[in-house]
């Protein structure tokens, strides 16, 4: 395989190490955000990070596919842990979601993702860029719920300072200075936004950012401290059909997302690699069945993280492989440290993840494809935002499925007329695949051919002729002498006549 292509390949090296950093960057607020909306854990979520940023992505066939707890399956989480009545039941769920999957990949089930139409992957990425905006202005803004205060001024400073240096890091006149180019933006607006909150402490103190503004990982006293915080599953519930029906719930829902996500990183990559999707679902299924096994949120590749790498200018998966590495390392180590970052910051980052991922020129590409991609595409979005990814998702692919027949059904045949001809020649020629959907259109044309007519109906093109389509053809040779219509075939499969009929 050419280098370039490959996906892990040290040549890449300057690329990959700050993209890396830009991904732990994104990823540290997201492992603890899903972990505590989840019901579970802080630290499930580090360990969910940690396990799909080095293990998965080390097994994975991805190039830049970053693998963690996801959002999509926040809700499944925290039902599943009430349901069972402990995280320990749960996390043996996880475990047997995980062997699900690996089954699943060698029983080839990867395939599954190819059959997603592209208008229904765009609007997910979208439907993803939206949600990461509306999620992340609040914390931008500094907007704190419990306390009732609507906005932060320290807030607002450090998130417009942090976007205000991110988009100037992109501007491709300062990418040929090797410092604006090796240096991730994100991180330089960490850094500054660390300083303007301690500046913040001596000059104007209203300004400083409450203790809930800050990351927030666990600190561990001692590395005994820092071992008891895994946990292992409660294999004693192996009666409990529960945990097999919430297993099951996990694999599909996990599997089908990490697949949607890998065909979107592929869309992504400028290399344009493709990702083997049965090795992608037997990585993402060891991935779980380890991270269940020391206490690990359930975890897919995620785009948002996926989008980070690319948009940090990661090109294998040494990037996820440094982001996985840089989370084990600061939540034993540095843990005090970077508690001092302030979220405003870290949404800043997301906020221009998802304006790039919900781009306004996106909706003007896609609105001149035509309908039969605009309105798949809105649709997924849309339905995304009123309830989650996998329903989204669905409703889009019924619109693009309906506009799929609705093309199949418009061009299953090619109708000519010659006036030059008595009784005006009519040459029928059916399209490749003639199938039962083209029934009702072709029976609807031949109903409507006119009396002493001469009508040639050719099939040389159609690789398929359904039965069904060709009962209607026999039919109409039969009844046309009745009409006085003389029908000639050409390339017509003989009928098949079925006992008894």
């Amino acid at each position: 395989m050419n280098q370039s292509n490959s996906p892990f390949s040290l040549k890449y090296l300057k690329d990959d190490l700050p993209a890396g950093l830009v991904v732990f960057l994104v990823a540290l607020p997201l492992c603890l955000g899903i972990a505590l909306a989840s019901g579970a854990p802080l630290f499930a979520g580090i360990i969910s990070g940690i396990v799909g940023g080095i293990l998965v992505a080390f097994l994975s066939g991805s190039a830049l596919s970053v693998t963690g707890p996801a959002a999509g399956l926040t809700v499944i989480v925290l039902n599943g842990i009430t349901e069972l009545g402990s995280y320990e039941t749960f996390l043996f769920a996880v475990v047997l979601a995980g062997i699900i999957q690996v089954v699943l990949g060698y029983l080839k089930a990867g395939v599954i993702g190819y059959y997603f139409p592209s208008s229904v992957i765009k609007g997910m990425l979208a439907a993803i860029g939206i949600i990461l905006i509306l999620k992340q202005v609040p914390v931008a803004i500094g907007y704190m719920k419990d306390s009732g205060v609507q906005y932060h001024i320290g807030a607002v400073i450090i998130a417009a300072t942090s976007i205000a240096i991110i988009l100037i890091w992109d501007l491709p006149s300062l990418k040929k200075f090797a410092f604006f180019k090796f240096v991730p933006g994100a991180l330089i607006a960490v850094i500054i936004g660390i300083l303007l909150n301690n500046a913040f402490i001596t000059f104007q103190p209203a300004w400083v950012l409450d203790v809930s503004q800050l990351v927030n990982l666990p600190k561990a006293a001692s590395m005994n401290d820092f071992v008891n915080q895994f946990s292992l599953p409660d294999f004693t519930q192996f009666a409990n059909y529960k945990v097999y029906i919430l297993a099951v719930t996990i694999a599909i829902i996990a599997s089908l997302e990490s697949l949607l996500s890998t065909e979107a990183a592929d869309k992504l990559d400028p290399f344009k690699r493709i990702t083997p999707t049965n090795q992608e679902l037997k990585a993402q299924g060891i991935g779980n069945i380890i991270s269940g096994l020391i206490g690990g949120l359930p975890m897919t590749a995620v785009i948002v993280r996926t989008s980070a790498n690319v948009n940090a200018g990661g090109k294998t998966k040494l990037s996820a492989i440094v982001h996985g590495l840089l989370l084990l390392v600061s939540v034993a180590f540095f843990a005090a440290y970077l508690n001092q970052i302030p979220l405003p910051c870290l949404a800043a980052v997301l906020l221009v993840v998802g304006y790039k991922l919900a781009k306004v020129s996106l909706f003007k590409e896609m609105y001149k494809l035509g309908w039969e991609q605009f309105v798949p595409f809105i649709i997924t979005i849309v339905a995304i935002q009123f309830s989650d990814l996998l329903k989204g998702i669905s409703l889009g692919m019924l619109v693009a499925i309906f506009y799929i027949l609705r093309t199949n059904y418009r061009r299953d045949y090619k109708f000519h007329q010659d006036p030059k001809v008595d009784g005006g020649l009519i040459t029928i020629t059916l399209s490749e695949h003639v199938t039962f959907i083209n029934k009702g259109s072709i029976a609807n044309k031949l109903t409507h051919v006119e009396n002493d007519s001469h009508v040639i109906i050719e099939g040389k093109n159609a690789h398929f002729i359904d039965l069904d389509v060709l009962e209607i053809l026999y039919d109409f040779k039969e009844n046309a002498k009745q009409k006085n219509i003389q029908v000639e075939f050409k390339n017509i499969p003989e009928r098949i006549k079925v006992s008894g009929h």
